[in-house]
């Protein structure tokens, strides 16, 4: 598969999978089921478990229904959309850098407020709340979406175009 299909496909599915979770919610907690909206459901909570541990504690509830993920996964998740729309705005752009340590870097301070907070509440026994589990999920999914976008245009740009001759 081409890798400029690749980049857009991206972006659609993280800012299509952002948009889902609080829409499966929404259907969730709807007075009447019909088989479309019960497998729609059963399809997105189940796609959300193998991912998440989903525990009712540590999730956000929407419409009175808990979300397919919980607060960190969703945080991750709106972050990766957010970062996503960004760089299709962007469009085009060359990648600010190809060297290793840079991406590693990049992803070790984007992992760090996951890092506190997990360390955090290991030592004091005290959960944040959801809302700043969430926010310490968002530079980490932003900066990986970022990083996969750039890295497609990197290799797209490096692949000789075999179609000019």
């Amino acid at each position: 598969m081409r890798l400029s299909v690749l980049r857009p496909a991206f972006v659609a599915t993280s800012i299509a999978w952002a948009l889902i979770l609080p829409l499966a919610s929404w259907v969730a907690s709807a007075p009447h089921v019909t088989a479309w909206s019960a497998s729609f459901v059963i399809a997105i909570y189940g796609a959300g478990s193998l991912v998440c541990h989903q525990l009712p504690h540590r999730s956000f509830r929407l419409f009175s229904a808990q979300m397919p993920v919980c607060a960190r996964c969703t945080g991750i998740y709106a972050g990766a959309a957010i970062a996503a729309a960004i760089a299709a705005v962007l469009g085009d752009q060359p990648p600010a850098t190809e060297r290793r340590w840079d991406i590693r870097l990049v992803l070790g301070l984007a992992a760090l407020p996951c890092a506190i907070t997990l360390v955090d509440e290991w030592t004091t026994g005290v959960m944040p709340s959801n809302f700043v589990r969430a926010a310490a999920g968002l530079p980490l999914g932003a900066a990986v979406a970022w990083l996969v976008t750039m890295r497609t245009l990197h290799e797209a740009a490096r692949r000789p175009d075999h179609s000019k001759g």
